[in-house]
């Protein structure tokens, strides 16, 4: 009797065993088949196109042109007409500055100077203008408008005649807002 206990429980063990193993063996192929295998470089699926990119393909041309709308702005590669554009600036009369002009005091001086963009029109500058001489002058100011320190437009103002001592403001308008523009730089051309 105690054979046929030790050979029960042998036939037992055994039978524990096999079902054990083939558990392992069900579980380790069940594992590999449920797991996609990967080439090894990442891939994006674009969900509009359903074009597959990979680091290898992305950038390169495709059957479609992209459009200006899904291009990123850089606004340091913006291509702006290089001629000097005139206009003739009338300016506003604010007060009178002290007649001072002589070796260490220029005929005009300007200050204040103040760069703006009116949506959907034009940058601006406004600035003040000052008539330092005991006569009547027609000045001419040279501005430019910057981006990164790249000229995108210059612009001559021609300003109606100034009386002696005068104190003025000035609009001189730049490019259309559709440009891009950090910073503008102006002098006195004349007198």
């Amino acid at each position: 009797m105690r054979n046929i206990r030790i050979l029960s429980a042998r036939i037992l063990a055994a039978a524990i065993g096999t079902a054990l193993a083939s558990g392992a063996m069900a579980q380790a192929n069940r594992a590999t088949t449920n797991v996609p295998a990967t080439a090894g470089v990442p891939e994006f699926r674009d969900p509009k196109t359903g074009q597959v990119w990979t680091p290898e393909t992305v950038g390169q041309s495709t059957a479609a042109p992209t459009g200006p709308q899904d291009k990123a702005f850089d606004p340091s590669a913006q291509d702006a007409p290089g001629k000097v554009a005139e206009q003739r600036v009338q300016g506003r009369p604010l007060g009178t500055v002290p007649i001072t002009a002589g070796p260490s005091t220029p005929i005009l001086a300007m200050d204040g100077a103040t760069l703006r963009a009116v949506p959907g029109q034009r940058w601006q500058i406004v600035m003040y203008l000052d008539n330092n001489s005991g006569n009547a002058v027609d000045p001419v100011i040279e501005c430019r408008f910057l981006n990164g320190g790249n000229t995108v437009m210059t612009t001559r103002a021609l300003v109606a005649r100034t009386g002696p001592g005068v104190r003025q403001g000035l609009l001189i308008y730049g490019p259309r807002t559709t440009l891009f523009v950090d910073s503008s730089s102006c002098n006195v051309v004349s007198p």
